[in-house]
């Protein structure tokens, strides 16, 4: 995989998400998506998304970036749901944001990216070109460092307890770089509440699919926890498993960066559900020094996304939509405080 590959569902886009669940929720969400042929390209995952195809992507290098314009070029085989990946030749990589909200988290890497790298453990997208919007096209994108390695598969680990410790070391340093007076706010920062008449529109969406009721039941006592009040650091904000890279059992890179912010860090606790298995958790969380009522919060996190993402992505991104099912189903039986 390349620099960037993000599963989104951040708070900009939660009332996105929520005026279109209704017409994407066509009977049981499911595990296995029989009969349907996922293309990440050419599969539309928003309405209002521009055609992105190899024939575009070369016409924009020819035109902005003529110098590479005679590289070999081919998408890979897993775009994102923000943003459609290409790589160019054997060191680099295009990004093009398949939605409005995605094009305006471009700017974060591209000024932040490089002024962080040095301070974290492992390789982080390294921007090398910003292009321009132009007919065909509305958005600015990206051309940025290939990264190799492979996303690391749920259920499949080979040494957990590793890689909860490689997480827990990427997260540490990106929250003990000093954050500076210019630093943007965190997308997935705010309290709970925030994300409480989505969440809830979600769990009524799936009745019949999870046990709603003891997701009501975890979502409620989340929102009575304590918020928090430590000092606002850095946050990735969307540690999914198609942002992680791994090589030789171990974290190699961290990938898209367009949610990045300071603010509270309890989301960036989202592997524990969504990557990590039950008994590698205690390691991540012990090496985060993390209590009861961040863990909680972490968790109720990790679910709202989940719920929110799960029916929306049902077709068109059977993988995420797989995964949010996987985080679901973790939280409701993990009694960890």
């Amino acid at each position: 995989m390349c620099a960037a590959a993000r599963t989104p569902d951040h708070m900009h886009d939660d009332d996105h998400l929520q005026d279109r669940l209704q017409d994407r929720l066509h009977g049981h969400v499911q595990d296995h998506f029989q009969g349907h042929l996922y293309d990440p390209l050419h599969d539309r995952l928003h309405d209002e998304e521009p055609a992105i195809d190899t024939g575009l992507v070369r016409r924009l290098i020819a035109a902005q970036f003529p110098r590479w314009k005679g590289l070999p070029l081919a998408p890979v085989g897993f775009t994102a749901t923000d943003n459609a990946m290409f790589r160019l030749g054997p060191e680099l990589a295009v990004r093009l944001p398949r939605a409005a909200w995605a094009a305006g988290n471009l700017g974060r890497e591209q000024y932040w990216l490089p002024r962080l790298a040095r301070h974290l453990p492992v390789p982080v997208p390294a921007p090398v070109g910003q292009g321009r919007p132009t007919v065909g096209y509305p958005w600015s994108w990206s051309v940025l460092r290939w990264l190799d390695g492979a996303n690391p598969v749920t259920g499949s680990i080979a040494n957990p307890i590793q890689l909860a410790h490689d997480l827990a070391d990427f997260i540490g340093a990106l929250r003990s770089v000093e954050p500076g007076p210019d630093a943007p706010a965190a997308l997935r920062a705010g309290p709970l509440a925030g994300r409480d008449a989505a969440t809830r529109a979600a769990i009524g969406r799936l009745r019949g699919v999870i046990d709603t009721e003891t997701a009501t039941a975890l979502w409620e006592k989340a929102l009575r926890l304590p918020e928090h009040t430590g000092p606002a650091v850095w946050v990735h904000g969307d540690l999914t498993p198609g942002n992680l890279l791994v090589s030789g059992q171990r974290l190699s890179a961290v990938l898209d960066f367009g949610l990045l912010g300071v603010g509270d860090p309890t989301v960036d606790l989202l592997p524990a559900w969504s990557l990590l298995p039950a008994g590698a958790r205690p390691a991540f969380r012990g090496s985060l020094a993390v209590d009861d009522a961040t863990w909680e919060r972490g968790r109720a996190w990790a679910l709202s996304i989940a719920l929110v993402q799960l029916p929306y992505y049902r077709t068109t991104n059977p993988p995420l939509a797989a995964n949010a099912r996987h985080v679901v189903r973790e939280i409701l039986t993990d009694r960890s405080v």
